[in-house]
């Protein structure tokens, strides 16, 4: 079984060592294919032992894939960014779970993303095809997929993922999504693709319209449509007018029965509970109860980093907002003993609520 890792870079001195480092025990092949560096990028990979090749580039993420792609003759393609850096995994144990499944299909690898909040940094999970097997290639000018309808199957494969830190790409991810939201309007993956950059920009209003289409086009099945709805919860939030209020009680209502068995949903709940009571106390007290449900709910049902979604919402982020609506609601060896829950685990936040009790 031959297996290669297919990259496109430009610029990336300060990761890709890392990332070919971490990837090189794993394959046979390095295939490097730059786009343009005026950095220390192509020697670097040289100096790794990758084989480096150049592609024009041509505003289009999947024809320089593709292009790289040509360039292998492995039987799997380990695909990867050059801000990603795999975990240690022991080839056998890859090499194990590839044929332990028969037909086509592509292998996930489970990502863990860096980025920056108000606390510090967080961390999120995402499930994303990255192991092609020979002859398949990419769709798409901009977030790119495999083509086809080909399953994605979990292997033992992680990977830590920095960029997010270093650089905000929405500006120049932009244009390219407009493009691809104005060729095909009914591709829910570019709407919500759309959306997301839109509101990571903080545009929010202007992305509305785009989480409301990805909304409606996207079937219920499709891996990234519970984390889209939940962004799209959170960004009526963040607005939190009565409209916006009123448009978050009518999609949670609708997905409780679907998404309910996933912490980042129970989670998101929780906070549009507060904000309804909040919003009008007379006329939303009933929903209290609702607050402490859904975040008792989400350390029920822990962390599942495979589901994908952020890193906290199963265990301490849960336990440090129960906490508070503990104190708040005067209940102070609930709000100590949930403080204590998340201080455990290593939330800042909860450490400090602690000091207060002193």
């Amino acid at each position: 079984m031959k297996i290669h890792l297919v990259m496109i870079v430009k610029n990336e001195e300060r990761s890709l060592r890392k990332c070919l480092k971490a990837a090189r025990p794993l394959v046979d092949r390095m295939i490097v294919v730059d786009t343009g560096s005026g950095d220390r990028t192509r020697a670097i990979a040289q100096e790794m032992g990758a084989e480096v090749y150049s592609f024009a580039w041509i505003n289009d993420f999947s024809a320089a894939r593709n292009y790289a792609l040509e360039q292998s003759d492995g039987d799997w393609n380990l695909v990867l960014d050059a801000d990603e850096y795999v975990r240690p995994c022991r080839r056998k144990d890859l090499e194990r779970a590839l044929n332990a499944r028969q037909g086509k299909w592509i292998g996930g690898l489970l990502r863990y993303d860096v980025y920056p909040e108000e606390e510090g940094t967080g961390i999120s999970t995402s499930v994303l095809p990255r192991l092609l097997p020979a002859g398949v290639r990419y769709t798409g000018r901009i977030h790119e997929q495999p083509e086809g309808d080909i399953p994605c199957f979990p292997l033992p494969l992680k990977a830590d993922h920095d960029g997010y830190l270093y650089m905000d790409k929405g500006e120049r991810n932009l244009p390219y999504l407009l493009l691809e939201a104005e060729e095909h309007p009914q591709d829910a993956y570019y709407q919500f693709q759309l959306a997301s950059t839109l509101r990571n920009l903080k545009r929010l209003e202007e992305s509305l319209p785009y989480f409301r289409s990805f909304y409606r086009l996207s079937e219920p099945g499709e891996a990234y449509r519970p984390g889209g709805v939940v962004l799209y919860l959170y960004t009526l939030l963040d607005l939190g007018t009565p409209e916006r209020l009123e448009e978050a009680s009518a999609v949670v209502e609708r997905e409780e029965a679907v998404l309910g068995g996933w912490s980042d949903f129970c989670f998101v709940c929780g906070l549009f509970y507060m904000k309804r009571v909040l919003s009008d106390v007379g006329r939303y007290i009933g929903l209290l109860p609702n607050i402490e449900r859904c975040y008792k709910r989400c350390l029920e049902l822990g962390e599942r980093p495979e589901l994908g979604g952020v890193v906290g919402t199963g265990s301490f982020k849960a336990a440090y907002n129960l906490g508070a609506w503990y104190e708040v609601s005067g209940q102070k060896e609930l709000a100590l003993r949930y403080y204590r829950r998340a201080a455990g685990e290593g939330y800042g936040p909860a450490k400090e609520r602690l000091k207060a009790y002193k």
